[in-house]
């Protein structure tokens, strides 16, 4: 199925598509992500413990953003993780405004911080991915993005990259079709659909674990791990065939 020869080798010629994710593996933002996420959350943590007299245990990027929020979408994340302390909230709606306590209360919380910063800051590329859907694009190869986040076009306006991605399964359309979110593969697969591709024609790029996962659970013909923070045998374990630390170094 076109599996690469080494770390820096891929046989392009064996495929028709490539599905990247956004956040870590095109763009600078899981960093940005995960450290709204621990404001949200330790501010949720801190004023429950004075509540209830319980002791104040911060969020973790490293354990608690990598095990039960990468690369899912919003509420789950918020579910998952609340699930992993045995708190339990209610589900609320989507519409729920940000400082209710709810799941959907909490992840819009969320994502208005991220917003925010997005707005100030702007969005960081990551030059050796943008080099690698040049050099796809150029080989005839289509390309498109598959992200749990529901600010992907925000992002892609921001770093400067929205026209090489006309094929968009993110955040909103997930929720909108009810997709289950990763580690399932329906958001890859009906990009996938999207493109007029067989998943066994298709690349899947991630930097999560989740993500690897549904690249993996999805059946598609190769799954390639980004381990910006040296994770290599982490997604290689979960479903990457192939890790590398840049994918500049996919680049002939």
């Amino acid at each position: 199925m076109g599996r690469a020869n080494n770390s820096q080798t891929v046989s392009w010629n064996q495929f028709d598509a490539v599905l990247f994710d956004l956040d870590g593996v095109l763009t600078a933002t899981a960093k940005v992500h995960a450290a709204c996420w621990k404001k949200m959350f330790d501010e949720y943590l801190q004023k429950r413990a004075s509540r209830t007299s319980e002791a104040f245990q911060p969020f973790e990027i490293a354990k608690d953003y990598r095990l039960y929020v990468d690369g899912k979408p919003r509420f789950d994340g918020v579910r998952d993780f609340l699930r992993s302390r045995n708190i339990e909230l209610p589900e609320g709606t989507p519409d729920d405004p940000p400082q209710t306590e709810t799941v959907c209360g909490l992840g819009n919380r969320k994502n208005e911080m991220i917003n925010a910063v997005i707005e100030s800051d702007g969005v960081e590329v990551y030059e050796g991915s943008v080099a690698l859907v040049r050099d796809i694009l150029e080989k005839g190869i289509k390309v498109a993005i598959v992200t749990s986040s529901q600010n992907c076009d925000a992002v892609l306006k921001a770093a400067g990259i929205s026209a090489f991605f006309k094929v968009r399964v993110d955040g909103n359309i997930i929720h909108d079709q009810k997709l289950p979110g990763k580690p399932a593969p329906d958001a890859f697969l009906a990009a996938a659909k999207t493109l007029g591709v067989d998943p066994k024609r298709a690349v899947v790029v991630e930097d999560a674990i989740s993500g690897v996962q549904a690249g993996r659970n999805g059946g598609f013909g190769l799954v390639i791990g980004v381990a910006r923070k040296g994770e290599v045998e982490e997604l290689k374990e979960h479903g990457a065939d192939v890790v590398v630390k840049d994918l500049g170094e996919l680049v002939a």
